[in-house]
């Protein structure tokens, strides 16, 4: 099987449905009812596991578009196999459970699931409820994108004004002499600010030893 890769983030082009699913179901007439409707509904099960079954190494293994998780009811174990495919795989994750506590949904949304629905699966409804979670999956995404690139912003800008610092001391010089002698430095060796900056600190490091 080809490898696929997660669905893209919000905003990164035309939004299509994922095809290919990963569906985990210790019920195998419940499940076979759930796969026509995602068949119905245009979508390939790719693979139909049970819950006793490492989710994430599954997921890992055969690289679904999105993982459905139908189960009455979900214990820590299935909500600590979801965070691991979230950090290492995300894909968009459905969740069909009996279980309707407010605090367990919480944590299964914390966990990575993209939409949670109780009490019952309505085959009508898997289309547009596959339609949320990819949705939400992507906007989650392109937040946690927007967050990650702010601190390494952050952590560049440390690193600058430390460089910054070190030549202000060492050469006697202003905060814009520093910084313009670092910036010539970047232009003159064609490359980035922080990667001359972070040369600049080892050498300083070095010379100090």
């Amino acid at each position: 099987m080809a490898d696929r890769k997660a669905p893209p983030p919000a905003g990164s082009g035309p939004v299509t449905a994922p095809q290919h699913v990963l569906l985990v179901d210790s019920e195998p007439g419940r499940a076979a009812l759930l796969e026509q409707a995602l068949k119905d509904a245009g979508y390939t099960v790719d693979k139909r596991t049970d819950p006793n079954q490492p989710l994430a190494r599954l997921v890992a293994d055969t690289q679904p578009d999105m993982v459905i998780i139908d189960i009455d009811a979900p214990d820590r174990d299935v909500l600590e196999q979801m965070s691991h495919v979230s950090r290492d795989n995300p894909r968009p994750i459905v969740m069909y459970a009996d279980q309707d506590d407010a605090d367990f949904v919480t944590q299964a949304i914390r966990s990575g699931v993209s939409a949670y629905v109780a009490n019952g699966l309505r085959p009508e409804r898997v289309k547009s409820t596959l339609a949320v979670a990819v949705a939400r999956f992507r906007e989650f995404q392109a937040l946690r994108q927007e967050l990650d690139d702010a601190r390494s912003e952050l952590a560049d800008r440390k690193i600058v004004e430390k460089a910054k610092g070190l030549i202000m001391k060492h050469r006697k010089v202003s905060e814009d002499e520093a910084f313009a002698a670092l910036r010539k430095l970047a232009m003159d060796r064609s490359s980035r600010l922080v990667d001359v900056a972070r040369n600049v600190i080892d050498v300083f490091e070095i010379t100090q030893e």
